[in-house]
C-alpha cells in the first residue's frame, strides 16, 4: 500500500491519539460516573427553538428537539470554552422521543439542512480546529510547496478551512438533501455504556431518513469520499491514487465515529461536571403526563 509518508502518518496518529485520549478520560470505560438523573425542569417551556434547528411537520405529529445550550445558560468557569465546545456537539445531536408511541422528531427542511451546514462552517470551533491542524501541518512541513513562515501557515490554514467546509457541505446538506436523510446524530441516551457505545459507532453505517426510518448512511460515506477527492485541489502535495485516498477516507471515518461517541455521552459528561445541558425533553414530558393522570 502506498502511504502518505512518515510525516503525514505521524500527524494523523497524533490527532487520533489526542481524540482517543480525551474519550478514554471522559468515556464509558473511565472512572467517571454517568449519572442519569433527570435535569431540573424549567419554570416554563421555551417559546421557540433555535432558528434552522427544526420545523413542524404538518403531515404528522412531531416534537421539536430541545433548544441548544447558550452561553447565557452557564455562568461557571471557562464559560467561553464550554460554549465553544458544546455548541458543535449539540447542533447535530438529537434523540428520538420515547414517551408516546408514534411520536417523532420534526423533519429538517432543505433550508434547515443548508442552515446547519452554514452554522457549522462559521462556528468558532471550526476556525480553532483549522488553526490547530494548520499548526501541525506547519511543524511537519506537510504540503511543503506552501513553504514556511506566515505565508505558508496562511495557506495551510485556508486549506484546512476549505476541507472542513467541503466536508460539511457534502455531509450536512448535499447528500442528505439528495437521499432525504437526516444529517443529525440520534442519541440513544438510555441503556448500558457498552450498548450506547456500539450505537454511536453504528451511526457510521446506519442513519435516519427524514421520515424517521433507518437507512444506510449514504451521506457519511459519499460525503467523506467526495471531500477526500476534492482535497487534492487544495493539498497540492497529496499522494494521488486509490490507496492514499482510501487511507484518508479511513482516517476521516474514524474521526467522525469518535465525535459520534462524544455526542452520545456528552449529556453524561456535562452532568458530571455540572455543565449546562437540556437534552431529555421526554423525561420532562413523562413526569408531566404522570402528574396529569
Amino acid at each position: 500500500m502506498i502511504g502518505f509518508g512518515q510525516s503525514v502518518i505521524h500527524r494523523k496518529r497524533f490527532r487520533m491519539l489526542a481524540g482517543i485520549s480525551f474519550l478514554a478520560a471522559a468515556g464509558p470505560g473511565s472512572g467517571m460516573v454517568f449519572a442519569q438523573g433527570p435535569p431540573t425542569p424549567p419554570q416554563e417551556p421555551p417559546a421557540a427553538v433555535l432558528q434552522g434547528q427544526a420545523v413542524n411537520n404538518p403531515a404528522t405529529t412531531c416534537v421539536q428537539p430541545a433548544p441548544m445550550v447558550r452561553l447565557e445558560d452557564y455562568d461557571g468557569p471557562l464559560k467561553k470554552v464550554v460554549g465553544t465546545f458544546a455548541r458543535p456537539l449539540e447542533r447535530k445531536s438529537v434523540h428520538a422521543p420515547h414517551y408516546k408511541p408514534g411520536l417523532k422528531l420534526c423533519t429538517l427542511t432543505l433550508k434547515d439542512k443548508f442552515v446547519l451546514f452554514v452554522q457549522d462552517s462559521i462556528d468558532p470551533g471550526t476556525f480553532l480546529g483549522a488553526a490547530f491542524n494548520a499548526g501541525i501541518d506547519q511543524a511537519e512541513n506537510t504540503d511543503h510547496s506552501y513553504g514556511q513562515g506566515a505565508e505558508g501557515y496562511g495557506r495551510r490554514f485556508g486549506a484546512e478551512l476549505a476541507g472542513q467546509a467541503s466536508s460539511g457541505f457534502f455531509k450536512d446538506f448535499a447528500y442528505p438533501s439528495i437521499f432525504s436523510e437526516d444529517p443529525r446524530y440520534y442519541r440513544q441516551v438510555h441503556g448500558s455504556a457498552r450498548r450506547r457505545l456500539l450505537h454511536a459507532m453504528e451511526h457510521a453505517v446506519v442513519a435516519h431518513r427524514d421520515n424517521g426510518k433507518s437507512m444506510f448512511n449514504f451521506s457519511e460515506w459519499l460525503g467523506t469520499a467526495s471531500a477526500v477527492v476534492l482535497s487534492n485541489t487544495y493539498h497540492p502535495d497529496n499522494r494521488r491514487g486509490f490507496s492514499p485516498a482510501a487511507q484518508r477516507l479511513g482516517y476521516a471515518m474514524l474521526q467522525d465515529m469518535g465525535f459520534d461517541v462524544l455526542r452520545e455521552f456528552w449529556p453524561d459528561i456535562s452532568r458530571k461536571f455540572k455543565l449546562p445541558f437540556r437534552g431529555e425533553p421526554e423525561l420532562l414530558s413523562e413526569d408531566a403526563n404522570s402528574a396529569t393522570k
